[in-house]
């Protein structure tokens, strides 16, 4: 297998890998940069492609997929839990990104109906040479990372991980079986998360002592997963006050409910889902920021969706709190308001008033756990560090091959490698 590394490397953000056989070639994902102006990977032909595999929704990975759908003629490998996902995830980035895209809603449905949908553990035979396994990644609800196997050589791509449990997912199967080639993210090599026990402790305890006092507290969180995480937390914890969900997280609930079997306990997600307040329309919001209450609502960053008219209502307020539960990036509403405690209002930036923490639900394996998996790889591997800023990348590999002994590298993008 010839594998080049079109997207992903030394960067987080729009990762793609283009593998190719004696036959055809098939990309692992094809990601995009959301921000203002969109990017995407480095160019592939949708012609010279036979068949698109998906890890899980999440923009970065799958935002550039639908660019191989322009016409019928590709296949699309995924769950089914992510296709429905990342067409939700896609449909809004049209909303707000169209005259950026070359690709349309047309264009999603020509997607689904050339998507080849498989269940997790699912094994599949692709492009008439490759065989393609599909172990859970425990990333996010859906998300598998993906095991290649081409002449007798055998390719783990991650994508994202995580080896933890969560309350809405399990955590990351490690059974890949003897591998030559293994291509990792490294997003947090450098970093090591709290223990989850004590983040969910520490996040109910500050939403009761918010909503005790008769405050409000915003949880601004990622549609797909995180809004739902948070739910069954404060279900599994017996948290007594209301909790408000808003947004497209409202959609992504109804997708979940149809993939129960994806999810760590479908009861407790159920009882999360049947206790929460819906909120539908701009009275009830209005309503609720002045009703002691939690509310989950999207957008993560603060950058868009219900969760801005909740900020400009609640920061201005001692007694509110706003929880930041989802990686910030630099820029970003949400990263302005943690490292400088100040918020948009008016058009102008204004110091914040109300109690703000942040509390690291990450998706994301962080360095114990990486290393944990790296441990666990049977066989010889090459490694291969992606999907994290150049120095962390180049770190991780260096100290791979020092602890395990695998020859270990960081790509950059454009690179080619065989395996």
């Amino acid at each position: 297998m010839e594998v080049t590394f079109l997207g992903g490397a030394k960067e987080v953000g729009k990762s793609a890998i283009l593998v190719k056989g004696k036959k055809n070639q098939i990309l692992l994902d094809y990601g995009a940069n959301t921000g203002k102006v969109p990017s995407f990977p480095m160019h592939v032909k949708p012609k010279e492609v036979h068949s698109v595999l998906l890890s899980h929704a999440h923009l970065d990975h799958s935002g550039g997929v639908p660019l191989f759908f322009l016409r019928d003629g590709v296949k699309l490998l995924t769950t089914g839990l992510t296709l429905e996902l990342s067409s939700l995830l896609l449909q809004d980035f049209i909303k707000l990104s169209g005259f950026y895209l070359q690709f349309e809603y047309l264009d999603l449905l020509t997607m689904s109906k050339n998507t080849e949908r498989v269940s997790i553990g699912d094994e599949r035979e692709v492009a008439e040479e490759f065989r393609a396994r599909f172990p859970s990644s425990g990333h996010i609800p859906g998300g598998t990372t993906i095991v290649l196997e081409n002449d007798g050589r055998k390719l783990l791509y991650t994508s994202d991980v995580n080896l933890r449990d969560s309350q809405l997912i399990s955590g990351l199967d490690t059974n890949f079986g003897e591998l030559d080639a293994v291509i990792t993210e490294s997003t947090y090599s450098m970093t090591d998360h709290e223990p989850r026990e004590k983040i969910e402790t520490d996040f109910v305890a500050f939403a009761n002592e918010v909503v005790e006092r008769g405050g409000v507290l915003l949880v601004p969180a990622f549609s797909v997963g995180r809004a739902q995480e948070i739910a069954c937390l404060l279900r599994a914890k017996n948290f007594r006050h209301t909790v408000a969900m808003d947004g497209m997280a409202l959609k992504a609930n109804e997708i979940l409910f149809r993939y129960q079997e994806s999810l760590r306990d479908a009861e407790l997600f159920r009882k999360a889902m049947e206790n929460i307040e819906v909120v539908q329309g701009w009275g009830e919001r209005r309503k609720l920021v002045k009703t002691p209450s939690v509310i989950i609502s999207p957008a993560g960053m603060l950058m868009g969706g219900a969760s801005v008219f909740y900020n400009q209502q609640l920061s201005q307020e001692p007694r509110n709190g706003i929880s930041i539960v989802a990686f910030q990036v630099p820029g970003s509403p949400g990263r302005t308001l943690l490292d400088r405690g100040l918020t948009l209002m008016g058009g102008k930036l204004v110091p914040v008033k109300s109690e703000v923490r942040r509390f690291d639900f990450s998706g994301h394996s962080g360095r114990t756990e990486l290393f944990e998996m790296i441990s666990r790889l049977k066989g010889k591997p090459k490694v291969y560090a992606t999907h994290g800023d150049g120095d962390s990348c180049e770190k991780f590999a260096k100290e791979i091959t020092e602890r395990f002994g695998f020859e270990t590298s960081a790509p950059e993008v454009g690179a080619k490698i065989t395996v």
